[in-house]
């Protein structure tokens, strides 16, 4: 089974390709079985491949941090990252509002979510991925 990412990527780490693999086997296994958390199977291999497949053209958020500055010391940030989410001590920074311009002249808003938010956002969506997949057909 090969584990596509939000954009179509593959999922490239073994270890998070073989974690979802079994979720996903779980959940064909047993459909009634209920996940009252995810946050114990975000793992520091998680949020490298969150990290790995969240696009980095995106402005900084609130924090002001942009993805290449988040970089330069990756595996300290993840590693306090997810010391934070297993703790309980990770709190969502607020959205920064910006507007858009659209093709009429007019603007709409959008939100921007600081980076990390967008990190454990796609750890969360490669999760429910993996659990919900086989439940839609392919023409769902």
């Amino acid at each position: 089974m090969e584990l596509k990412g939000k954009r179509g990527e593959t999922v490239r780490s073994p270890t998070v390709t073989t974690k979802l693999q079994r979720l996903a086997e779980q959940a064909a296994r047993d459909p009634k079985r209920v996940l009252t958390t995810l946050a114990p199977l975000i793992d520091e291999d998680f949020l490298r491949e969150a990290y790995r497949q969240t696009r980095k053209a995106n402005a900084a958020g609130i924090d002001g941090v942009t993805a290449t500055q988040y970089a330069e010391h990756l595996e300290e940030n993840v590693r306090d990252f997810h010391d934070r989410l297993r703790h309980g001590r990770y709190q969502a920074a607020p959205v920064v509002r910006v507007w858009s311009e659209k093709e009429d002249g007019g603007q709409r808003p959008i939100g921007q979510p600081a980076f990390e938010d967008t990190m454990v956002q796609r750890a969360v969506a490669m999760r429910l991925e993996a659990m919900y997949a086989q439940d839609f057909s392919d023409s769902s």
